[in-house]
């Protein structure tokens, strides 16, 4: 967890390595707000550093250390509002924003800094990978479904690592991954850190809807993942991908499957009967908890 705790001056480092001890593989995100406490939030529970509040200096060290001194290379990510680092660990930021014509234009004066730990769980979806094949070895388009900290981007990558690598009898897929967020692979220069197996290709850092097209263009994959899916042109590109004989997992914030069924963007999908699998995570205290995992197929009316 170095590249963590490089974002932190020294004394902040030393009460981060005193208070979490040998408890990384616990810790789900570090919450730091300008002037505050430091939160650390846990598996099963949330616990605060008293003796650290964070200071302006405190923020202006960690926003250097993410941008190498120039933010204005992180133009982009500072407009979305998040920043993603080696090791597909995410800082979540907030603060004063500044908007033209009624749309973000950049972010500044950043008093919060949220954590997100990235942490790989090899067999996080080892009891539904039964399911996501069909019986020519074939993977059947799925969609994983969780609120925000679920383990939406855990169980992909590992979902990822299976198709990848194969499957008992199943045979390894080419698999095809496009990480906008870097999340998935972890990438440094477009080389994932993480295990996503061994016939897995990567798209780092590349908008979902451009990235799919480039994929199924140059790499001719047999699956495509892609993370947390939303708008209109990341559900074109997805029905491109379909009429293109190429298989489809992907993931979608929400609570169930009545809670995204009918929204307007991810509609079309619906429409069109692409899934075949839908996989719902439980928000709890262990990230990567199957709630229920459904048959399209089964479902009076699921695809209305």
């Amino acid at each position: 967890m170095k590249e963590i705790q490089n974002l932190f001056r020294t004394p902040v480092q030393a009460m981060l390595s005193e208070k979490i001890g040998d408890r990384w593989d616990k810790l789900q995100e570090i919450r730091c707000r300008t002037n505050q406490q430091l939160e650390l939030c846990f598996d099963d529970t949330t616990e605060w550093i008293d003796t650290s509040f964070i200071t302006a200096d405190d923020a202006r060290f960690m926003l250097n250390q993410l941008s190498d001194f120039s933010l204005y290379a992180l133009e982009n990510e500072l407009r979305e509002g998040y920043i993603t680092i080696a090791g597909g660990h995410r800082i979540g930021l907030s603060g004063q924003v500044n908007t033209e014509g009624g749309m973000v234009k950049a972010l500044k004066h950043i008093s919060s800094f949220n954590i997100r730990i990235a942490k790989a769980k090899p067999g996080a979806a080892k009891q539904i990978m039964p399911s996501l094949y069909n019986l020519d070895g074939s993977c059947r388009h799925t969609l994983v479904i969780g609120p925000p900290k679920s383990g939406k981007t855990t169980i992909l990558r590992d979902i990822v690592r299976f198709l990848s690598t194969g499957w008992q009898q199943y045979p390894a897929l080419k698999t095809a991954v496009v990480d906008e967020r870097s999340e998935i692979g972890g990438s440094i220069n477009g080389i994932p850190q993480h295990d996503l197996g061994r016939r897995t290709d990567i798209m780092d850092a590349c908008p979902k809807a451009d990235g799919l097209m480039m994929l199924i263009r140059s790499m001719s994959p047999d699956v495509i993942v892609a993370d947390e899916i939303g708008s209109g042109r990341d559900v074109q590109a997805l029905l491109e991908a379909l009429h293109a004989g190429v298989k489809i997992v992907c993931s979608v914030h929400g609570d169930g499957f009545d809670s995204i069924r009918h929204r307007p963007s991810l509609r079309p999908l619906f429409q069109h009967k692409v899934f075949e699998r839908i996989v719902i995570l439980n928000k709890g205290n262990s990230p990567g908890v199957v709630q229920a995992l459904l048959d399209t197929s089964r479902l009076a009316g699921a695809n209305a």
